[in-house]
């Protein structure tokens, strides 16, 4: 088992209007990681997500492409320690 983590991401490109953030919850779920998603006003998506660092990495890499008919242009990832916070991955509004 790898060590746990914690990642801040912000999506940029057309991810909202698009089930980002949905997709991005399932993603979680078969990643099996916790945190949350929801959109920003600016039109980015922004997700926590915490979980052993290799489960939390295919998420990341997940994001950088996403659900099909979405079109990512950036993914910022900001690695933070693990705090343990989460019991589940959430849509937040």
């Amino acid at each position: 088992m790898s060590q746990q983590t914690r990642a801040h991401l912000i999506v940029s490109g057309r991810v909202q209007a698009v089930c980002f953030r949905m997709e991005t919850q399932k993603a979680a779920a078969r990643f099996g990681v916790c945190g949350w998603v929801r959109n920003k006003r600016d039109g980015s998506v922004e997700t926590v997500v915490e979980g052993d660092e290799t489960d939390v990495t295919s998420l990341i890499n997940w994001c950088k492409t996403g659900p099909p008919i979405s079109r990512v242009e950036k993914v910022d990832v900001s690695w933070q320690e693990y705090r343990g916070e989460f019991d589940d991955f959430s849509i937040r509004y």
